[in-house]
C-alpha cells in the first residue's frame, strides 16, 4: 500500500468511526414500544473499521483476517486446531462427515448408532441423518434442559459409535460422567458448542473433552461475525481431514491464492488418477464449500477480544432475571446447572407448571414487546420433517415432550440493559399479580 492509499484508508476509517456514533448510537428505551429482542448483535466502531478495512483490502474469500480468527480460537480453547465455516451448522456438518472418512481409524459407517438427546436443533441431528448413521434419542432432564447422562449410560449397544452432545442454552452437559461412558466403550465424541462459546465443566471450557467441538457465530450467539461457526479438533488427522470436507473436499492443502504449498504439485499418484494430476484437483473426501468470508472474519476477530465482556454481561443479567423470578418459582422452574458447571448462558429458560400455561405468559411477554423463544425444535420426532426418520428411542421422551408443551426462554444477551431487565421483572411480576399468584418481591 503506498503512501496515498494508506492516508486514504485512514481517512476513511475515521469517517466510519463517525458514521457509527451517528448511525448506530443507543436509542432510549421505552416501555412498550422498544422491543427487547432474545438475542442479538452487541457491537461498536471496532467491529465497523475492521469489517470495512477488509472491504477496502477487497480480500473476499478467506483470508488473513480468517486465519487470525482461527489461530485466536486454537489458542483459547487449546485445540490443535480450528477450522472456521460458514455456519454452526456447517460445522456440524463438517465434523461429522470428517467421523465417517475412510482415512480415519475406527471411523463411523453407515448403520452405526449415535447416541443424542431427542431436544436438540434440526441441522445438529441433520448430519447424523445425511452420513447413513442411526440416531439413537435418549431424553433430556427439566430445569438444565441437557442430555439426561444416566439414560445415555444405558442406551449404548454393540452398535453405538458415538455420541453428539450439544450444550444447550450454554449450559455444560454433565461432561465428567459422559467421558467415563464414551471412554468405557470407545465412543466418538462431538460437543455441541453453538451455544456454549466460553462454558467450562470442572474448570475446563467445554469443547475441550471430546474429539471435535462445533461453534456458531451467529449474531444471536456469545459473539458474531454474522454467518459463521467453526470446529475445534484435537488431533492432526481429524484436523485435516476436517479442512478437506470445508474444502470441496480436497487432498490439496494449499491456502487461497497459492499453488505448490507441497513443493510437488504435479508429482502425486492418488487413487486411480494418472501420476502427475494436478494436486489442487485431487479428492479424498466428499466435501463442500463451507468456508466464510474474510469479512465476516474480520468482525469475528474484534468479536473475540471481547467474550470475556459479553460473557460477565449474560451473566449480571441471568442473574437479575433468576433473584427476580424466584417469587414465582411455585408456577415456574427455574433453570439449573450442575455440580462443576459454569454456564456462559445464552438465554433463560423456563417451564411453566401449577395451572400456567406457556401461550398465556408468552402471550403477555409479547404484547410487552418482550421476545420469547421455544428450545429449539423441542422433541424433535414431533416436528412434520423427522417424524419418519430411521431411529432408535431408548426409554420414555417424557422431558421431552415437556419441554416441547411448557418450555420457552426469554434473552440475557449483553444488549439488554438493566433498564430493560427490570421491566421483563415487572412484566413477570405483573401477570402474576393479575391473577392473585406468587408472593411480592421482597
Amino acid at each position: 500500500m503506498n503512501n496515498t492509499s494508506a492516508r486514504l484508508k485512514a481517512e476513511i476509517l475515521e469517517k466510519v468511526r463517525e458514521y457509527y456514533a451517528v448511525a448506530h448510537r443507543p436509542r432510549p428505551f421505552v416501555p412498550f414500544e422498544t422491543k427487547i429482542p432474545y438475542a442479538g448483535r452487541v457491537f461498536d466502531d471496532r467491529e465497523l473499521v475492521s469489517l470495512t478495512s477488509s472491504a477496502l483490502d477487497f480480500w473476499l474469500t478467506l483470508g488473513p483476517y480468517g486465519e487470525e480468527f482461527e489461530g485466536k480460537m486454537r489458542r483459547f480453547l487449546g485445540a490443535r486446531d480450528f477450522v472456521l465455516t460458514n455456519s454452526g451448522s456447517s460445522a456440524n456438518l463438517a465434523a461429522i462427515t470428517a467421523l465417517c472418512s475412510a482415512r480415519l481409524e475406527g471411523h463411523l459407517k453407515a448403520g452405526d448408532e449415535v447416541i443424542t438427546p431427542a431436544v436438540t436443533f434440526p441441522t445438529t441431528l441433520a448430519p447424523i441423518l445425511q452420513n447413513g448413521l442411526m440416531p439413537v434419542f435418549v431424553d433430556c432432564e427439566i430445569g438444565t434442559y441437557d442430555i439426561d447422562v444416566e439414560q445415555v449410560a444405558s442406551a449404548v449397544s454393540v452398535r453405538t459409535r458415538a455420541l453428539v452432545v450439544p450444550h444447550t442454552l450454554g449450559n455444560p452437559c454433565r461432561m465428567d460422567r459422559l467421558m467415563e461412558v464414551a471412554r468405557h466403550h470407545d465412543l466418538w465424541v462431538i460437543e455441541d458448542c453453538c451455544d456454549a462459546l466460553g462454558a467450562r465443566f470442572d474448570g475446563a471450557l467445554t469443547g475441550t473433552f471430546g474429539d471435535a467441538a462445533t461453534f456458531s457465530f451467529y449474531p444471536a450467539h456469545h459473539i458474531t461475525m454474522g454467518e459463521g461457526g467453526g470446529v475445534s479438533v484435537g488431533s492432526a488427522q481429524l484436523a485435516k481431514i476436517v479442512r478437506s470436507v470445508r474444502d470441496w473436499g480436497r487432498d490439496c492443502w494449499c491456502e487461497p491464492g497459492k499453488s505448490d504449498t507441497c513443493g510437488k504439485r504435479f508429482g502425486w499418484q492418488l487413487g486411480d488418477l494418472p501420476i502427475g494430476y494436478d494436486h489442487k484437483y485431487i479428492y479424498s473426501e466428499i466435501g463442500y464449500n463451507l468456508k466464510p468470508t474474510d469479512l465476516q472474519a474480520a468482525v469475528g476477530t474484534v468479536q473475540f477480544d471481547r467474550i470475556g465482556e459479553f460473557h460477565a454481561r449474560r451473566q449480571h443479567n441471568f442473574r437479575r432475571l433468576y433473584d427476580g423470578l424466584k417469587p414465582y418459582d411455585e408456577f415456574l422452574v427455574l433453570p439449573r446447572s450442575h455440580p462443576g458447571a459454569e454456564p456462559a448462558w445464552f438465554a433463560f429458560p423456563l417451564t411453566v407448571r401449577n395451572g400456567i400455561t406457556r401461550n398465556d405468559l408468552v402471550g403477555w411477554l409479547e404484547r410487552a414487546r418482550i421476545e420469547t423463544r421455544q428450545i429449539f425444535a423441542g422433541n424433535i420426532l414431533r416436528q412434520p420433517a423427522y417424524r419418519a426418520i430411521p431411529h432408535r428411542v431408548h426409554g420414555e421422551l417424557t422431558a421431552s415432550d415437556t419441554v416441547m408443551r411448557d418450555t420457552f426462554f426469554v434473552g440475557v444477551y449483553p444488549g439488554i440493559t438493566d433498564e430493560m431487565m427490570s421491566f421483563v421483572v415487572e412484566q413477570f411480576a405483573e401477570f402474576f399479580r393479575t391473577r392473585g399468584l406468587g408472593r411480592p418481591t421482597v
